[in-house]
């Protein structure tokens, strides 16, 4: 069953004078990403701030989110694949990620006139965990809706922390001191949020949510060895339907989904980057048999892998962001 959130209607026009605010700071923020990157494609201007530009949609685009991250729209619309699960953002919604996971990203809405644009925001565990601890929050309970990716509403007060953030990049002898001032903002705005409790999450020492977090950077990290789910269980000390289900209320797909989805990825970085043939990448990434990986990766993307990998080097590409 599909998790859609739908598209904010077109027509925002308001008399009231905070609803007014927040439009001038939505057009701020589309004419400093315009300014600071004025062609299509990504820039990180900043450590940990990522901001990207596309003038026209695209076919569903796969990458891994490495990093838990915020992520906001100036202008367009995207939607982000995970697993069954779908979730549409733009201007008026923000995309938040607490995990590492494989996503699916399509943009919706670009053009010349009104290209798409956005910016992403890292944040390291440690530093949630630092502002968690100063407001106040504790860790979730067990049992509590852990699906680590999610699209919300955007408040005035993220919005507006957003934009100072992005003022910085024409302030940069101010950055060094207001950026992690404005980044624990961001922070504490979203544990105050409706995305509080997932945010938390990241910061959760024990529990279930904690071994599944890290069963997920173990298969991260392993992606080309051969893995027993009954086994990866035991050693997080979970039966293996707990663990199955624990992981896939978290991911949004199966553990051995989620290899795969990171194999087939990695493959496809490896004949990009590193110019090699499909059954040298293949066998990088775990595939014994170059038949079944081509099988595996055209099911996935929709082409052969040579095939596939020809068609994004003649077109524009745009990240997950």
């Amino acid at each position: 069953m599909n998790s859609t959130h739908d598209s904010t209607p077109a027509s925002h026009q308001t008399t009231d004078p905070e609803k007014q605010k927040a439009e001038a700071n939505r057009t701020e923020l589309t004419e400093r990403i315009t300014r600071a990157l004025p062609e299509d494609g990504r820039m990180e201007p900043m450590d940990g701030l990522f901001l990207n530009r596309s003038s026209t949609t695209n076919e569903p685009l796969h990458a891994v989110v490495a990093q838990p991250c915020f992520c906001v729209i100036a202008q367009g619309e995207k939607e982000i694949h995970l697993g069954e699960h779908r979730y549409q953002y733009d201007p008026y919604k923000y995309l938040l990620v607490t995990a590492e996971l494989p996503l699916t990203g399509q943009v919706l809405d670009a053009s010349e006139e009104a290209p798409y644009l956005s910016l992403r925001l890292d944040l390291d565990p440690s530093l949630v965990s630092s502002v968690m601890v100063e407001a106040g929050h504790t860790a979730p309970p067990d049992g509590s809706d852990v699906r680590a990716l999610d699209v919300n509403p955007l408040s005035d007060s993220l919005l507006d922390a957003a934009v100072r953030l992005v003022r910085l990049l024409e302030e940069p002898e101010d950055a060094p001191v207001l950026k992690p001032m404005i980044t624990r903002e961001i922070i504490y705005r979203l544990l105050q949020g409706e995305q509080g409790e997932r945010l938390r999450h990241i910061a959760v020492l024990n529990g279930q949510e904690h071994r599944i977090a890290e069963a997920v950077r173990r298969l991260r990290q392993d992606f080309d060895q051969s893995i027993q789910v009954e086994d990866l269980a035991a050693e997080f000390g979970m039966s293996q339907s707990s663990f199955y289900q624990h992981f896939k209320d978290f991911t949004g797909m199966s553990p051995l989904q989620f290899q795969k989805q990171i194999r087939l990825q990695e493959a496809r970085r490896l004949m990009l980057g590193e110019d090699l043939n499909a059954s040298t990448a293949g066998y990088r990434v775990g595939y014994d048999n170059p038949s079944h990986f081509s099988r595996e990766y055209k099911r996935e993307f929709g082409r052969p892998p040579m095939q596939e990998v020809e068609r994004i080097k003649e077109t524009k590409t745009v990240p997950i962001e």
